[in-house]
């Protein structure tokens, strides 16, 4: 997939919510549909971009590894979206009363702190900060990616509470616990290879 087809499939979530937006589609409470929509492709993308090593390593399928940045970062603009959402239309950018519903809240505390840690992983999603921050500590800081999809999890739990509908956060949640089994699994084969591979010695010549 070229990367201008993976832009363009990725942005049809936000159009078509413009077009429903312009064509008065958005329900009785639009607020609410564009809260949901956003947030629920947050978590689409953030499963998605964490399937792709993964599927790659069982397909052998390399040029999946070139689709990831595009789709981190498209679950970032999604739960941009979400966010600017919350703090446009509930609080119309009062700072004050939307830091009083975060600390108030602990559903919106959570999805807070989930959102706070996904802007170092957009913001060192570049070549050059590879580079800056060095490979390990890089792959270090982007492995937060998990606990970050396990607070929207949480978030999207907590929020369904109250309607007692809880299908779609376990079906993300048991997305999410797979694909962080399938990584551990692959850490231990490559350890288990790793101790296995035999360690050549160096062999002293004698004098003959």
């Amino acid at each position: 997939m070229s990367g201008e087809a993976q832009f363009v499939l990725a942005l049809l979530p936000a159009l078509r919510l413009l077009l429903y937006a312009f064509t008065d589609r958005l329900g009785a409470n639009p607020i609410e549909f564009i809260t949901r929509s956003t947030g629920d492709w947050t978590l689409y993308f953030l499963c998605i971009t964490l399937a792709v090593t993964p599927l790659r390593r069982f397909s052998n399928w390399n040029w999946l590894i070139k689709l990831r940045r595009m789709l981190g970062l498209y679950a970032f603009f999604y739960v941009c979206l979400h966010f600017t959402t919350f703090l446009w239309f509930d609080h119309f950018f009062d700072l004050p009363e939307m830091i009083k519903d975060v600390v108030k809240r602990p559903f919106i505390t959570v999805g807070f702190i989930a959102f706070v840690m996904l802007l170092p992983l957009a913001l060192t999603s570049t070549n050059g900060m590879i580079r800056r921050l060095g490979g390990k500590r890089w792959q270090w800081l982007h492995r937060s990616i998990y606990l970050i999809a396990m607070l929207g999890i949480l978030h999207f739990w907590w929020m369904r509470a109250g309607k007692h509908n809880f299908e779609k956060p376990i079906l993300f949640g048991a997305i999410i616990a797979a694909l962080l089994l399938a990584r551990v699994v692959f850490a231990l084969r490559s350890r288990c290879g790793q101790q296995a591979t035999p360690q050549k010695r160096e062999v002293t010549p004698t004098p003959t």
